[in-house]
Formats: C-alpha cells, structure tokens, sequence
C-alpha cells in the first residue's frame, strides 16, 4: 500500500503556491515493535504551519525541504505492537499531512476518550489544540478576572472565537472582537455572542476601539500583531494584560513591517505583555478539556468547523487562513471513515 504525503518542495516567499509543496507516493510505514500504525482522519490547519515553513528558529525545528509538512491530526489505530494503544482507538498527535502515520516513543500519541458526545471535528476545534490554546491563554496568561473588559483580535476564527465566548462564561463584563469585513463581524456578535466586533478593515480602528472600551482595556489576546496590536496598546486600562498567542498578519510578509509605536503605554499603564505555546501546558490538557466539554454541552460555546476534503487540499486549506477565506476551524479530511462514533 500507498502512503501519500505532502512535502516541502521549496520554501516559500508570501503565500504557499504551486512551487511551495508537492503530492508524493510512498511506502505505507510498518508497524514495528513497541509502535501502532495509525491511518489519519483529519488535520489542523493552523498558522503555525507557515511559519514552520521558513527557514527561521521557532520553537520547533523549521521543516527540511523534502519533509512532510508538520501538522497536529487525529486518525484511528489499525495495527499495534504497543501496549499504550488499542486497534479502534481514536488518537491526536502529529500526524503531518500524510494518510498513515506511526506512533512511537518519540511521536506518542493522546487517546481521544469516548463517551465525549462530540464529533471529530468538534474535538479537533474545541477540544483539541485550538480550544486549549484560548483556554489557557485567558486564564493563566491572561489571568481573567469577573468584570475585565477583553478584546480578542481573530475573533472569527477557531481560536478567537473561543477566547470571546469563554471570557463570557468566566464573568467578563464585555467582550469585544475584530474581525476582517461585515460579514464576519455579524457572525463573532451573532453567533458566538460577542458584545461588539469591529472591522479592522475600516479606518480609525484606535479611535473606534476607544469608544467601544471607554474605560480601556484589561485583557487583549492578540492573534495578528502588527498595527492591530499597536492600535490595542493605545487603549489599555491599568494594570492590563496583552497575551501574545499569534501575529498571523505578518508570517508572509517579505518585508520587515514597521514594529510597533505604542510600547511605551505598557509602561504608562503598568500592563503587562507576554506570549505563550501550547506545549507548555501537556500536562494540564486534560483540566481544559473537562471545562470546555461542560460548557460546549451547556450551550456557553458554540463552535464552526471549515472541513476542506481532501489531503492535497492542504496547501490551498492553509492560504485559507492568510485571505480570510475560511470560517471557523479549518480541518481537512484526509479519510472520512474516521469518526468518533
């Protein structure tokens, strides 16, 4: 049998085009001992793949051209010599943009448990990285309190719209997002309940903000950077916290942006900025998983999956994130048998 893949072809300058990736054949991997073949289901598409893409130090290696894209995923397991997994068991980890994948010491992978009452793509948005990424973001970087005012940039995407919505359940006295255009606006107020959401494609977006947040800002989780981030600094309240989860606006960018101007309201307003990974909090998935699960089931977060079929959509699912494209978290299906049922 057949394993296809996706490979870095060349590294790309802007957006992933036709030269960037490449749709290989190889050898399905055998399962060999202490190790379980996994066949792939579903992967995130995230922006951290681009970055990965570059050839810069990141927290993790760039990819080698002629690798197989990294990428989180989840499939089921086929075949087992390990006695960590269990044929029919449904498992998250990095799978890459491939259709098998072996688990083993150095790439384990987490059992999905069962009785969840979500499906696949629930679980990979919510309850996966997505979903735990807003979760700690806000409560330990962000260190939400009941009555923070909270802006949350992305706030149409699978990450913001968490932040929004979970900053609501947690006693959050507003919420505001900024999204790109009308129509994704309407959906963060509509659909995931935000009190505002203000397109940063208008002008004046300082000015707008300090209208919507009188009082400042507390809390700021920024997932774009660049001068969406430098208008939210301009707006701080005392003692505010700016968490840095990502700055999408400037990963294809071929040239140095300006930087930020307004550095010094981090001083002025005794606030605080700091960025995190995911991967600092393994240990703790479990925690955000538990308060997450209860709240999808109650209602508080509602969530919208963007599923892009087929494995050599890949490269096209991810420009989805850089054009706006997409609406909500966007997941491709590489093998639709793969379910949680």
């Amino acid at each position: 049998m057949i394993n296809r893949q996706v490979i870095l072809a060349a590294r790309p300058v802007g957006l992933v085009d036709a030269t960037t990736t490449a749709l290989v054949n190889s050898p399905r991997p055998e399962c060999g001992p202490g190790q379980a073949l996994i066949k792939v289901g579903m992967i995130s598409i995230d922006p951290s793949i681009r970055t990965g893409m570059n050839d810069t130090a990141g927290y993790l290696e760039p990819i080698a051209v002629g690798d197989v894209i990294r990428s989180a995923g989840a499939g089921v397991v086929v075949e087992t010599n390990s006695p960590r997994y269990q044929v029919g068991d449904v498992v998250f980890g990095m799978t890459n943009w491939q259709e098998w994948v072996v688990a083993h010491e150095h790439n384990a992978f987490s059992i999905v448990p069962t009785g969840l009452g979500v499906d696949l793509g629930t679980m990979m948005n919510v309850l996966g990285v997505t979903g735990i990424t807003a979760y700690f973001g806000l409560t330990d970087v962000g260190r939400l309190t009941a009555g923070d005012v909270v802006v949350v940039s992305g706030a149409a995407g699978a990450t913001g719209s968490v932040v929004g919505q979970l900053a609501k359940a947690r006693g959050a006295a507003k919420v505001v997002g900024i999204a790109g255009g009308h129509q994704k606006c309407a959906e963060v107020v509509n659909q995931f309940g935000f009190d505002d959401c203000l397109d940063y494609r208008e002008p004046r977006l300082a000015g707008r903000l300090r209208a919507a947040c009188p009082d400042g800002v507390d809390v700021y989780f920024d997932n774009v950077g660049g001068e969406i981030l430098d208008d939210v600094l301009a707006n701080l309240a005392l003692r505010a916290r700016v968490v840095l989860c990502g700055a999408i606006s400037t990963y294809n960018d071929t040239e140095k942006s300006r930087g930020l101007v307004n550095t010094s309201m981090l001083i002025t307003r005794r606030a605080r900025m700091e960025g995190f990974i995911i991967l600092d909090y393994v240990s703790r998935f479990a925690e955000a998983q538990a308060e997450l699960a209860a709240l999808i089931a109650g209602g508080a977060i509602r969530h919208r999956e963007h599923l892009v079929p087929g494995l050599e959509n890949a490269p096209a699912a991810l420009n989805m994130l850089f054009s706006g494209a997409n609406h909500g978290k966007t997941l491709v299906v590489v093998d639709s048998a793969v379910t949680l049922d």
